[in-house]
């Protein structure tokens, strides 16, 4: 019984260690650079149903949900996929937005919501005069991969076979023969 509490205590840690930093953290920067990306960015409303950015259209800066609730859904090996919901407060694609690449998953609006976006050019000049934001924003897309990570390893279930006789076993465990 032992080995499961300090097992939860270790799924913990880790969840606390891959935690989203706070955006106002994340952008932390001089305050030249701070009026760069303010007079740049845009406010965006979107109503519900209607697509923010596509998979596969080209990245075309940082993406910061303000208000509403959104969706991510994927095209994979020919199959729609929904990878889970995106709130306030979220960074969307930060990959496409460092990377200067294309998205990959396609955000549409669930309800009313906004988006402020910081265009890339704009951030590529923000991350010229202050290298140290783009490397928070990289540590955030890391904690963001460690956070998909634990989760997937958290949420998966080890699948059981049926035999022929009636009796099942978990493929993971060894038979002794």
């Amino acid at each position: 019984m032992a080995d499961l509490s300090i097992e939860a205590g270790d799924r913990f840690e880790r969840l606390a260690a891959v935690a989203a930093r706070p955006l106002a953290e994340l952008l932390q920067c001089p305050p030249e650079t701070g009026d760069l990306l303010t007079r740049a960015s845009q406010c965006v409303d979107f109503d519900a149903g209607q697509v923010v950015f596509r998979q596969g259209a080209q990245c075309d800066g940082l993406h910061v949900l303000v208000s509403g609730d959104f969706v991510r859904k994927a095209e994979r090996f020919q199959m729609r996929v929904t990878l889970g919901p995106a709130r306030a407060g979220d960074l969307v694609e930060l990959a496409a937005a460092l990377g200067g690449g294309r998205h990959t998953y396609t955000l549409q609006a669930v309800t009313q919501g906004s988006v402020l976006l910081l265009p890339m050019e704009t951030l590529h000049q923000a991350f010229a005069s202050h290298a140290p934001l783009r490397m928070r924003l990289l540590e955030e897309l890391a904690r963001e991969v460690s956070r998909a990570y634990i989760t997937c390893c958290l949420n998966r279930v080890t699948p059981v076979r049926r035999h022929s006789n009636g009796t099942t076993r978990n493929p993971d465990q060894r038979t002794q023969e």
